[in-house]
């Protein structure tokens, strides 16, 4: 058996060595042999590790000269953020899914085990294998059975960005977090990276109040997740100033979703097809990620805090309300007191905008239902930030070490180099109108 690298302490490689000798144990008696905590270091390859973002990387057992991992369908209980858990499915103990690493030429054995109250299997979607392996239930291989485990097992002979979901009763399993990556690096060196990021799109229906996502939901969705977590729950995206970051970024949600980094303009690198050419790559500063789509996305770190998230605006958002009538710059003042004699305490919002809903929320003067987070949170530096969902942060600093991804908290800006009040005084100057 060959363990892969780890980019750990030796204490952190020694947790790691037990963990996998617990693994490959388990595999050997025909038991569910992956790893269920997160590993303490990326996979590292000869191209470097990937970091997926509050998530981990699924270690592998060489059995001759095949590399075999072992996944397992299972309900998980998932947080989204501190104040709300679901009760998902997912693989190996989250959703999504560890992120499996290999490389370019590798022959790969898959096993599956269904820990699930219904039959699926796994579609490995984007690589190119026999059709025998390809994972449609019914199409392509019988259903996997509650209890059965199945073996895929193909050569990879290509290199990117993909990922790994069911193609049975897809509807219900994907809308309830059964997805993961599929990263596979090239055999040749490719220009490198410093830093290698991973992260999954996706949506859910987790209705106010409730405990478990909602499968029937086709458009009004509650949650809109990077690695099926929300703001301010998602981890920062760190690096030092300078280096050269790539994103891995896939779409296993139902909306397309507009990708933008402030403070860049990235170059858009790759995609399920693997790194394009470099006469190919295009510079952005927003990038449609489609249904079903992988999108790799590169640039050199420039130092501050910059926002990264989804263009849609209420894709920032948590919590979403639908069909509530208009109340932008209506007076509710004589609503609000007739509605304070039945509830006391009752707060007519929404008048002069939503930013004060997350300030009553944080005084305590508005409480939802039950496993319910408000629609915007998060504090930064200078205050209320008011973003939720598909959002984070990229934090780049002159003195981040190499391998070093804690979170460096909040930038130092140089003075005279952060906006300012000049006046509160709402007739300032005289500026320039039409009409």
């Amino acid at each position: 058996m060959e363990p892969i690298m780890t980019d750990t302490s030796r204490r952190e490689f020694l947790t790691y060595s037990a963990s996998l000798a617990a693994a490959t144990a388990g595999v050997a008696a025909g038991a569910g042999a992956a790893t269920k905590e997160p590993l303490t270091g990326a996979t590292r390859h000869i191209h470097g590790p990937v970091r997926t973002l509050n998530g981990w990387t699924l270690p592998y057992v060489r059995k001759g000269n095949v590399k075999e991992f072992h996944l397992v369908a299972e309900e998980v209980q998932h947080e989204f953020a501190p104040g709300m858990v679901a009760s998902c499915w997912g693989y190996n103990g989250s959703t999504p899914g560890p992120t499996i690493e290999a490389v370019e030429g590798d022959r790969v054995r898959i096993l599956v085990t269904n820990r699930l109250p219904e039959h699926t299997t796994i579609h490995w979607h984007g690589l190119i294998l026999p059709s025998g392996m390809d994972g449609v239930g019914g199409l392509n291989q019988p259903q996997i059975e509650p209890g059965e485990t199945f073996a895929y097992e193909f050569d990879l002979v290509q290199h990117g960005t993909h990922m790994y979901h069911p193609h049975a009763d897809e509807m219900t399993q994907l809308a309830v977090g059964m997805m993961g990556l599929f990263i596979i690096h090239p055999r040749e060196n490719a220009a490198p990276v410093d830093r290698d990021y991973a992260m999954l799109l996706h949506n859910w229906a987790v209705h106010p109040g409730t405990y478990r996502p909602d499968p029937a939901v086709m458009v009004d969705f509650d949650l809109w997740t990077f690695n099926s977590k929300v703001f301010p729950a998602i981890e920062p995206i760190v690096a030092r100033t300078g280096e050269r970051v790539r994103v891995r970024i896939g779409n296993l949600s139902m909306w397309n979703h507009p990708i933008h980094l402030h403070g860049v303009q990235y170059e858009v690198t790759g995609s399920d097809g693997g790194r394009w050419p470099k006469h190919q790559w295009r510079r952005e500063a927003t990038e449609i990620v489609g249904v079903g789509q992988m999108r790799d996305i590169e640039f050199v770190a420039v130092p501050g805090d910059w926002a990264f998230h989804c263009h849609m605006a209420h894709h920032t958002m948590n919590a979403m309300g639908h069909d509530l009538p208009n109340s932008l710059g209506v007076d509710q003042s004589g609503v609000a007191r007739e509605l304070r004699e039945l509830f006391p305490g009752y707060m007519a919002m929404g008048e002069d905008g939503m930013a004060e809903h997350q300030a009553h929320v944080e005084m305590g003067h508005v409480t939802g239902p039950p496993n319910t987070l408000p629609m915007a949170t998060g504090r930064g530096p200078y205050g209320n930030i008011g973003m939720g969902g598909m959002f984070t942060t990229v934090k780049v600093r002159d003195n981040v070490h190499a391998g070093d991804f804690s979170d460096p908290g909040w930038y130092d800006a140089p003075v005279g180099s952060v906006a300012a009040r000049v006046s509160s005084d709402p007739d300032f100057g005289n500026p320039p109108r039409r009409g």
